[in-house]
């Protein structure tokens, strides 16, 4: 993912700078979420204030709720599949690694590119999440690691230069309402979802520990299985996301989501030198939503993830 090697040098200084940031590290309580004044510099870049995460993260959320998507008669949501975000991880003194989804329409892609490589921002993937959707929607996936107030303002500046309105304050509480059976689906997918923007969120970190360039990598920087189901009336929903996979569960989740008429509509990579190597498989279906929660188990089931 990241362009500056962590790699440990032969030369001493360059083996006490990196021991010195491992006992850094290993003095950090990794189970809390970070204190927002931790964070206080890197969210007036923002303008918004962050979720705190466990393991020290926080985490942006920016959904395009200025763009109108649609894909086989469906209307997306932003928080379907549309939602934009950037997570930070300290992991050292003045030293964050980020990671995070830019959703771009094509003019806006090569602004974007260039804004974050300019400010010390890594671009690791440029592709697609849907397949027919009017109009294209394309989404950049970013890493690195440094100053955390500077990549921020990377951030906002190519989210500024793609004319995306930022968040303004936290977000309102919203209803728990769903037109399908939330409390089956929940059951299914053995753990309770979350509500917003009127979607049904899924989230399913990694079981085994992750790594990016020889930084541990927790899973709330978003190294894991995401699904989302929209409400599409009739007891159906919509359901899009991605499931985090090695190269041999890659297989066993294809099939068994073409066996149960879910979509296939990309396979790629999200990062460059993660361990172990993940790569992430998008999805599509409109249809009844419990028959598609036990579908998505199934998949899950395939998988190396953690469950509730």
């Amino acid at each position: 993912m990241m362009r500056k090697s962590l790699v440990v040098s032969v030369a001493a200084a360059g083996i006490l700078a990196f021991a010195g940031l491992s006992a850094w590290a290993q003095t950090k309580t990794t189970q809390q979420p970070a204190s927002a004044a931790e964070w206080k510099s890197v969210q007036e870049v923002f303008g918004f204030p962050g979720d705190l995460l466990p393991n020290d993260v926080i985490r942006f959320n920016m959904p395009r709720k200025d763009l109108h998507v649609t894909k086989a008669g469906v209307e997306v949501k932003p928080a379907l599949a549309l939602g934009a975000w950037a997570a930070f991880h300290r992991v050292g003194a003045n030293d964050a690694m980020i990671m995070g989804d830019l959703v771009l329409t094509e003019d806006e892609v090569a602004p974007a590119i260039n804004a974050l490589e300019e400010g010390g921002v890594e671009v690791t993937a440029l592709h697609n999440h849907l397949l027919g959707e009017t109009p294209k929607i394309w989404y950049i996936h970013m890493g690195g690691h440094g100053d955390p107030v500077k990549l921020a303002q990377a951030v906002k500046h190519a989210v500024t230069l793609m004319k995306a309105p930022l968040p303004q304050g936290a977000p309102a509480p919203e209803s728990q309402q769903l037109a399908f059976d939330v409390a089956a689906v929940d059951k299914i997918m053995d753990q309770k979802g979350k509500v917003s923007g009127g979607v049904l969120h899924f989230n399913m970190p990694r079981a085994e520990k992750l790594t990016e360039e020889g930084l541990d990598t927790p899973g709330s920087m978003g190294a894991g299985t995401s699904i989302n189901f929209q409400p599409t009336g009739n007891r159906r929903a919509a359901i899009a996301g991605d499931f985090a996979m090695t190269g041999k569960e890659v297989g066993p989740v294809m099939k068994v989501l073409r066996d149960n008429g879910i979509e296939i509509e990309a396979l790629h990579n999200h990062a460059l030198n993660d361990v172990p190597r993940l790569f992430y498989m998008h999805f599509w279906a409109n249809n009844d939503a419990v028959k598609l929660a036990k579908a998505l188990r199934a998949a899950l089931d395939k998988t190396d993830a953690k469950n509730g």
